[in-house]
């Protein structure tokens, strides 16, 4: 597992937990049947949903497995007081619309949302499983999961011990995206804890509504033409990159394997400061430098003279979209070019691309792909990179006080993914990388050769050195020391010889 600030994150088979009494709640018999009985509802999936419906059902017309769950758990002191949790579940479903909502395939790649009238008509109730002894067992109860073609693609559960139990969500990425664990955390864990110390119910912001966000989109983007301003963006990124999307810059090898994930520490407490010092003085920030070294590293591995990327980002706008559960993710596209001799040259370029490229992240893949088809995404999705700082969302859900001592883990369930994720992470005390990629020796052999140039590119401007060497043939002299169950700085030694969103 890999530590990312106070939680350990990694896949569900670096998971083993501690032998216990499973729990989990399920949707009662009334409640299915009410879904079941849904009506057709006017309101649209979101491009999201609809993209995630239609790669579910190609992975598994295929027999493959599609990384679909986020999976986060936490420990709770105690005895768990199940009629308590009960409440908090039901409250929490109850006061987010996308919960009531399932979708059923219609012709060709159409889905129909259906969508339950009555919040309350969603009543979860708890089930006894007896006593969870072994690893498989805990694995195959979070991929017994129902699928997003199902209404109740999410569960809750615990593993009760003497003196404490595990909680544990996992819900299909079709109802949420990032900032979910931060308003599971607060509408579950503090409320549960809240209500049984004898306290008050917490009073809560006002949530907004994603049926209303998916009616929103596509009111925007039935308006959009082929001469749109955005269109034409994306039309140019597209075809700066002979027209279709960008490509990790090493070999994966079979892209079909379940995902693995690997990490490193790029710079410590002082690299990282000396790092967002080197931005400041450029004119650009932190997020900046991240996109100025992916182009730099990019360069020395392949000699490129342009940086191509795709970069997530959240578009919620207003206080009640961020209280709100749903997929609120929107694409940056990146362009750096690399020509520049010095850091400031190309942190500059690459801040400016995105800041003037977020208006971008409103029009979804599709849609441009819908107005513009001769573009192509390509055989295998582009690779994904996040930036993602402790001191804002989603983050900062991760790395808050009330997750001190509380084991917390955020698991992604090891499917087959659609690309490749690249994720930089800052924290107070370091700056660190996530990858998630293909479990292969080839992909394995190409990510640690990645996280190795990269991690001495970010360590070259943090100590002011030149940022672009002489490009090396023979590999990097440092050597990626971290890989799922240790995590530790790199150390020398010789040289080494399809879309989604989180």
């Amino acid at each position: 597992m890999v530590r990312v600030g106070k939680v350990e994150a990694g896949t569900i088979r670096d998971w083993a937990p501690e032998p216990g009494m499973l729990v989990s709640w399920q949707p009662s018999p009334p409640s299915l049947a009410k879904a079941k009985q849904a009506p057709i509802s006017p309101v649209p999936p979101s491009y999201m949903q609809a993209h995630h419906l239609r790669n579910f059902r190609s992975y598994a017309s295929r027999g493959l497995e599609m990384s679909r769950l986020l999976i986060s758990a936490w420990d709770i002191p105690g005895r768990c007081d199940i009629r308590t949790m009960t409440h908090v579940i039901n409250a929490h479903l109850r006061r987010h619309d996308t919960y009531r909502s399932w979708f059923e395939h219609a012709e060709g790649d159409r889905f129909v949302r259906r969508t339950i009238n009555k919040a309350n008509d969603i009543q979860f109730v708890a089930t006894q499983h007896g006593e969870l002894t072994t690893q498989s067992q805990w694995r195959d109860h979070l991929l017994a999961t129902p699928s997003p073609l199902e209404w109740d693609c999410f569960r809750f559960s615990i593993i009760q011990r003497a003196d404490h139990f595990t909680f544990c969500v996992a819900i299909d990425h079709l109802h949420c995206d990032a900032m979910f664990v931060g308003v599971a955390f607060a509408e579950i864990h503090l409320m549960y804890v809240a209500l049984v110390g004898g306290g008050a119910p917490l009073r809560l912001a006002e949530t907004g509504s994603y049926h209303d966000y998916c009616t929103r989109q596509q009111e925007h983007l039935a308006g959009l033409t082929l001469d749109s301003p955005v269109i034409r963006a994306w039309a140019q990124f597209f075809e700066s990159n002979d027209g279709c999307l960008p490509k990790f810059p090493l070999p994966l090898g079979d892209t079909s394997a379940p995902c693995e994930m690997m990490g490193v520490r790029l710079l410590d407490e002082r690299q990282t400061l000396a790092f967002e010092s080197a931005c400041l003085s450029a004119g650009a920030r932190f997020c900046g430098g991240v996109l100025a070294m992916s182009a730099v590293a990019e360069h020395e591995l392949t000699g490129t003279d342009e940086f191509h990327a795709i970069v997530p980002i959240d578009i919620r706008r207003t206080q009640t979209d961020f209280m709100t559960t749903g997929w609120f993710t929107g694409f940056v596209p990146i362009t750096v070019p690399t020509t520049g001799s010095s850091f400031g040259e190309i942190v500059k370029a690459a801040q400016e691309c995105f800041d003037s490229g977020r208006e971008l992240a409103e029009v979804p893949l599709d849609r441009v792909l819908e107005l513009v088809p001769w573009l192509r995404k390509g055989q295998w999705g582009a690779p994904l990179l996040f930036y993602l700082d402790a001191g804002i969302p989603p983050l900062s859900a991760l790395a808050n006080c009330h997750v001190e001592g509380l084991h917390a883990r955020l698991c992604h369930d090891g499917g087959m993914m659609g690309q490749i994720d690249i994720r930089v992470n800052r924290f107070e005390k370091e700056t660190q990388l996530t990858v998630l990629f293909p479990n292969n020796p080839i992909a394995r052999e190409s990510v640690t050769r990645y996280a190795e140039t990269l991690k001495a590119a970010y360590v070259r401007v943090a100590e002011g050195r030149e940022v672009m060497p002489a490009r090396r043939h023979n590999g990097s002299q440092l050597h990626l020391a971290y890989s799922r169950r240790a995590y530790e700085p790199a150390t020398a030694v010789p040289p080494l010889t399809t879309w989604r969103t989180g």
